[in-house]
């Protein structure tokens, strides 16, 4: 099924309790986090808001080996206050919770998850690449039931094996931005597209290359996710040209040899 469609759904993958603590670990960190205004990023997946908000700061750029905060667009006002509560703001933390927070870090490297490795409409492998390209898994934990109303993922199955028509890359030295894209995003036909609701406690498996979306979620339910990638490091070399680059503080670590 995974390699016909692209993706997996394992229901009741992790514990509720395994949820609930994720849950309450980033209500600890959000409700303690202190983000110089300059900093308040929104974060997109569309080209053009990538190369205005995280293409222009290297806040983005420089988040691999960091826990930083990205929002939602339209919860800050023009000198970076917020509008609403911070802890609705939130659109994604990364890049490194797993690295250094231990509830994060016990989750992502238990058993469990290793034993597995044998937004706008996107491909993972745009953002994230090895020469000669290899598999990129993505691991999407929901961590509150995902529904059509609160936005659960949508994908398009198959389409994992039509391959990647553009790439986000590292600017040359001197550009006006740090990222820009090499190839063009072809119109998907949204009829195309299926959801794919799942549980508390779910997992999505995602291919690198299957397209993939979430609808703006405008319900009064949130809908909080774990995710993470995993990359097939056997006879690959990871890109110079990514965006997120490994660092000597952290280095990305091997689930197994």
């Amino acid at each position: 099924s995974f390699h016909k469609d692209g993706f997996l759904v394992l229901e009741q993958f992790f514990s509720a309790e395994e949820c609930d603590d994720m849950r309450s670990q980033i209500q600890k960190i959000v409700a303690e986090m202190e983000v110089p205004p300059h900093c308040r990023t929104a974060f997109s997946t569309r080209e053009e808001e990538q190369l205005q908000a995280q293409g222009s700061s290297d806040y983005f750029l420089t988040s691999g080996d960091k826990i930083r905060f990205f929002f939602e667009k339209g919860v800050l006002d023009e000198k970076g206050n917020f509008l609403i509560p911070k802890e609705k703001s939130v659109s994604k933390i990364g890049h490194a919770l797993h690295a250094y927070d231990p509830v994060f870090k016990q989750i992502t490297h238990s058993p469990k998850v290793q034993c597995l490795l044998a937004v706008t409409p996107h491909q993972d492998a745009t953002f994230l690449h090895t020469e000669p390209l290899g598999r990129i898994l993505g691991f999407w934990i929901a961590l509150e039931d995902a529904t059509q109303e609160n936005g659960c993922l949508w994908f398009i199955p198959g389409s994992h094996t039509n391959g990647i028509t553009r790439r986000m890359v590292r600017a040359a030295s001197g550009a006006s931005t740090c990222v820009e894209f090499v190839g063009s995003e072809p119109a998907y036909d949204e009829k195309q597209f299926i959801p794919l609701p799942i549980s508390k406690g779910g997992l999505i498996l995602i291919h690198g290359e299957v397209v993939h979306k979430s609808e703006l979620n405008s319900s009064e339910s949130s809908r909080h996710a774990f995710t993470f990638h995993v990359m097939e490091a056997k006879g690959t070399t990871w890109s110079k040209e990514n965006w997120l680059q490994p660092t000597p503080e952290l280095p990305f670590p091997s689930l197994y040899t």
